[in-house]
């Protein structure tokens, strides 16, 4: 059954383009290594919550958007050996420096989920 990586972050408004640019270069190189899908979205329709939210989750600043993405495997053992190869792979090198992440890395939420229905 397939795997899911799934993340939720905040990104500057003036660092959208960046961050686009960022997350094309990690989507081709996740897919060149067998991931079956990478899909990165900005939100439109998202609004802050009284109790939890995705604004809230993040800890949103006026000057942000929410992100939500998430990539799609065979399984999770096809996920971690991807994950292993793309971490190794130069072409991200320089994106994953913590002063060139076009977002604050420590606000963004993860994780990896199993699939319980796939219709």
């Amino acid at each position: 059954m397939a795997y899911v990586d799934g993340f939720l972050l905040a990104v500057p408004k003036d660092k959208l383009d960046d961050y686009k640019k960022m997350a094309q270069t990690g989507g081709a190189i996740w897919k060149e290594f067998g991931a079956l899908e990478y899909r990165e979205t900005v939100a439109d329709d998202v609004k802050p919550g009284q109790y939890t939210s995705f604004p809230q989750a993040v800890q949103l600043k006026d000057d942000e958007l929410v992100v939500f993405s998430w990539i799609v495997y065979a399984s999770r053992a096809q996920r971690d050996e991807i994950n292993a190869k793309v971490m190794k792979d130069p072409r991200l090198a320089e994106f994953m420096k913590p002063e060139n992440m076009p977002f604050d890395g420590k606000r963004m939420i993860y994780g990896g989920f199993e699939m319980l229905v796939d219709l």
